[in-house]
Formats: C-alpha cells, structure tokens, sequence
C-alpha cells in the first residue's frame, strides 16, 4: 500500500502543494523484523518456573512445586558435641601412625636420604614434617624409646642388683623423695 506524503518546500510560499507518493513495502518490512527483534531480547516471562518443570518431566515425571524446599529434618535442640573419648583417639591416633608408615613418597624419600643423595629445601621439609608427627603420635600411644648415646647416659643412683631384703629396705630408706616433687 503506498502513502502519499505532502512535503514543503522552503521558499515555495504560493507554489501548489505537491503530493509525494514513496512505496514503503521494503523499509515497512525491515521495521517490523527490528520490532520483532527487539521484543525478543531477554528471557521468556515466567522462564524459572516452566525451566523446572521442564527439568523434572526428564527426571521421572514427577510434577514437584519448585517452590517448596528441603525435606530435611531441623532439630529442634541441639546437643553439644560430645568429644571422642581417650579410646577413640587412640584408635585414630593408630589410624593416623598406620597410614603415615605406609606412605610410598615418604619411604622414597627416606631411601633416598640413606643412600646419601640430598633433598631440596620442600622434600627436606616434608620428610622432617612427617618424621616429627610420627615421633608425636608414637609418643602419644607409648611405642616411642627414646636413644640416648651410651657415653652420656647416667647410671642410676640404685645400680646394684640385690636379691636380700634388707639391702631393698635400705635403698628405700635412703631415697631422698624431694626430687619426685614438683
């Protein structure tokens, strides 16, 4: 459909009007697809509700409101945590020894130290890391002796072997018991 368009010309005071047809087909058209793009940038309205509902039909078929929210149980009181007893720590503290001997890199580094080679500054710091736990934990279950060089060990102030009771009774009498005080 054309348009017919009146158009002044300046200067053109007492000159008849002149009607200007343009056939607007091509640019009408172009226009309506710019309009049509520009409607659909953006997400569809109501995309996060029909997005789940999408989502679930694949899952099973199941029609489950997204609006509703966990099924978790919330406890009403809460209790304080109990620690683990001594036999539990133990028990981890066996786990950990365990598994700290059977580390493969660990013993690839030992054996590499015994064969005299040097480690760099990480791997030097790694085995002495896992070297001073295991010494912990040993500790702390009882398997740990410690070495003390034969030279400087003291001998005891009781070094005597005696089977008589009488030189038991005497060692005891002459114990001086301020040295077990603190």
């Amino acid at each position: 459909m054309s348009r017919s368009k009146k158009s002044r010309k300046p200067g053109a005071a007492g000159a008849p009007e002149v009607i200007v047809t343009r056939n607007r087909s091509e640019s009408d058209v172009e226009g309506r697809l710019r309009k049509r793009d520009k409607k659909r940038k953006g997400l569809k309205s109501g995309s996060r509700h029909s997005e789940a509902s999408q989502k679930q039909q694949g899952n099973g078929g199941q029609a489950r409101d997204p609006r509703l929210g966990s099924k978790k149980k919330i406890p009403l009181i809460i209790e304080p945590k109990q620690k683990p007893t001594k036999q539990q720590r133990r028990l981890s503290a066996e786990q950990e020894l365990e598994m700290l001997e059977q580390d493969a890199q660990l013993m690839v580094l030992l054996d590499r130290l015994e064969s005299g080679e040097k480690l760099g500054g990480g791997l030097q710091k790694y085995v002495d890391e896992k070297l001073d736990r295991i010494e912990v934990l040993m500790k702390q279950l009882g398997l740990f002796e410690e070495e003390q060089p034969e030279e400087e060990a003291p001998e005891p102030a009781v070094s005597k072997k005696s089977n008589n009771d009488d030189d038991l009774l005497s060692q005891f009498e002459d114990m001086d018991l301020s040295d077990f005080k603190e």
